[in-house]
């Protein structure tokens, strides 16, 4: 029964997940697989269907797809002398390889056949010159294609670069690091292959396939007949290889891009995975994967040992034919013993570019594949895009409107309701609410990183949509939870705001917040690296870093996102001490986690299910006994008992 279930669901899982998957693998080194192997084999696919993207189950993924090329082509664009060239190349290349075993047939014929050692040298000579031109002209057109790959590559990754960082939140909220990684790198890497072997290397291959094939017809059209007469067989392992390989090698892509996705997240969350004894659950979901994208490469292997072995015998097979045939014309004086051997060449010839052209088939399998997933990725819209006509926000006082603004993710599932709120200049505003509230939600439609559903938020009068995003996200400054440090050097990342800022500007930022003092006590100074996102650095000192980035860019709006939640006390009294010097004359929005944070603010916002239930200041909403009153005694009287201690 449980062999049964497990068949069934993987049956089901195959007519839902259509050809991204291998079909299973029967025969290993040594036969037939055991069933047991062979039913924990399937059990692991199953579970590894489950985990392949949207996309890759549900987009067509045709072996040709014309608009695809097309698309791919316009890169070649730029390009186009160097590719004409390239293919000139391609061509004389290809006849002089045409030329050489017909150069034989006569030296052996007009020479060695007559005796004549002269025209053996001449010919010989001739055969030398054939060969050297065709080295030459081969040389320079890999060369010129491996440049035109490499910029076409550099372009296209510079474009997804760019397109990437236009891409709205909820983009990457819903889009792995390491399937964009992916898309970066295997993909982009996978067009340069085609571009700097394929396009001309299909070419030359077809090129010298019409060659060969037009040269034995005049040669000798009978012998030419009997060498085609193993074509049909030809013609029938190559579509059969070409189906069963194309489900194979989208199998292996899937799965790669699964084990990427898996490693980047492993790698990031190591320090969550070694504080939950969790590396052998991971180690045995990485080997699901591991194995599962195995078992793809061995599908893939056994094909290939079929099909190219498979090309080998049936060359061998017409080659005997041809020696066969030929000979008894030999014998007959119907045919002569250098176009004889001119023959053999020939056919060995003849499926030389038929190898070739299937071995390209992996890469153009690829390319259509790569492209599938680039142009899909090029395609995706932006969410929030400036407006046609979008003007410049100038110089703001720092008033902020929220005027019954409503907000939701999902439809049918709001987030914010008739929210209407007014920040005066220079305010200081504190977002309470239990988690869920809308407080974050609040700080993102200021930003603009989502557009609001209802209603709308203006700033000094300007409605944030009719603004450019540049513009308006160039006056505020944002300091989040969990602060990111950029790899280089702590001057770099306090810099970051405000490339241009000189040295007296980034100390005195770093002076202001309060880490100038920890700063000096490195070894570098300023200097020091910080290594991969702060690692060389405590939670406080990251966080004492993003405030004085923030700060040096003088927003006019400061919104701290819980910015004080991850610090110890001592730590976000420096902080505090800073940042209520700097908050002078800029509007602030503060989404509070510690009573220190809420008690000074101007105004008080208390948030429940995306609505705002009170607003006053501290003392006001105490004296109310209402939402406010019974968040403090719950969660942040214990916390200011233990404040008052600690002084």
């Amino acid at each position: 029964m449980a062999s049964q279930r497990t068949s069934g669901s993987a049956s089901a899982v195959t007519q839902r997940s259509g050809v991204t998957l291998a079909p299973p693998i029967r025969f290993g080194p040594f036969g037939r697989r055991a069933s047991a192997e062979e039913e924990e084999r399937r059990a692991r696919e199953a579970k590894i269907r489950d985990l392949l993207p949207e996309e890759d189950e549900d987009t067509i993924g045709r072996a040709y797809d014309a608009r695809l090329l097309a698309r791919l082509f316009v890169y070649l664009r730029p390009y186009a002398r160097q590719t004409i060239w390239a293919v000139v190349l391609m061509a004389i290349s290809s006849l002089l390889s045409v030329a050489q075993p017909w150069i034989i047939g006569r030296a052996i014929d007009d020479g060695i056949h007559s005796g004549t050692l002269a025209l053996v040298y001449w010919w010989t000579a001739a055969f030398l010159a054939a060969a050297i031109f065709e080295w030459i002209t081969n040389r320079q057109r890999i060369a010129l294609m491996a440049y035109v790959g490499t910029k076409i590559v550099a372009d296209l990754r510079w474009e997804l670069f760019r397109h990437l960082h236009r891409l709205s939140l909820n983009f990457h909220n819903n889009y792995s690091v390491g399937r964009l990684m992916s898309r970066l790198i295997s993909d982009v890497g996978v067009l340069q292959d085609f571009v700097t072997w394929s396009i001309t290397g299909l070419a030359r291959s077809g090129f010298i396939l019409v060659g060969i094939t037009v040269t034995l017809l005049v040669m000798n059209w009978q012998l030419a007949l009997v060498t085609f007469a193993v074509v049909p067989l030809m013609v029938w392992l190559t579509n059969y290889w070409r189906k069963q390989v194309r489900l194979a090698y989208r199998a292996t892509r899937t799965r790669l891009s699964l084990i990427n996705g898996y490693l980047n997240e492993s790698i990031s969350g190591i320090r969550v995975t070694q504080s939950f004894t969790r590396e052998a659950v991971n180690a045995r979901h990485f080997d699901d994967l591991n194995r599962s994208y195995f078992d793809a490469n061995v599908r893939a292997t056994t094909l290939t040992a079929i099909f190219f072995p498979g090309v080998d015998f049936i060359g061998s097979l017409a080659t005997a034919l041809v020696v066969g045939v030929g000979g008894w014309l030999l014998v007959g004086d119907a045919l002569t013993a250098g176009t004889l051997v001119a023959f053999v060449l020939y056919v060995e010839r003849f499926f030389e570019p038929i190898r070739e052209l299937a071995q390209r088939y992996n890469t153009f399998q690829a390319t259509m594949a790569g492209c599938e997933r680039l142009f899909y990725l090029l395609d995706t819209k932006p969410e929030i895009v400036d407006r046609e006509g979008a003007r410049e926000l100038p110089p703001i006082r720092g008033e902020v409107v929220f005027d019954k603004v409503g907000f939701h993710y999902k439809k049918d599932e709001p987030v914010l309701r008739g929210v209407s709120l007014v920040a005066k200049p220079g305010e200081r505003i504190a977002l309470v609410g239990e988690t869920g509230a809308g407080k974050s939600t609040v700080i993102r439609l200021i930003a603009r990183f989502f557009d609001v559903t209802e209603g709308a938020v203006r700033i000094d009068g300007y409605d944030v949509r009719e603004v450019t995003q540049a513009s308006l996200r160039s006056q505020l400054g944002i300091v989040l939870q969990d602060p990111f440090l950029f790899k280089g050097t702590i001057a770099d990342n306090i810099r970051y705001g405000r490339l241009d800022a000189k040295d007296e500007e980034v100390r005195a930022a770093a002076e202001a917040v309060g880490a100038h003092a920890f700063i000096e006590r490195l070894p570098g100074g300023y200097a020091t690296d910080v290594g991969e996102n702060g690692v060389n650095l405590s939670g406080g000192q990251r966080q004492l870093i993003s405030f004085a980035r923030a700060l040096l860019a003088d927003p006019r709006i400061l919104i701290l996102d819980e910015a004080t939640s991850s610090v110890d006390t001592a730590t976000e009294k420096i902080i505090e001490r800073g940042v209520d010097r700097l908050m002078q004359g800029r509007t602030s929005f503060v989404i509070a986690h510690r009573l220190s944070t809420i008690v000074g603010a101007d105004k008080i916002v208390v948030m429940d299910r995306g609505q705002i239930v009170e607003m006053g200041r501290h003392e006001e909403l105490l004296a109310r006994r209402g939402r406010y009153y019974n968040l403090y005694t719950m969660q942040w009287a214990a916390q200011a008992e233990t404040q008052l201690n600690g002084r």
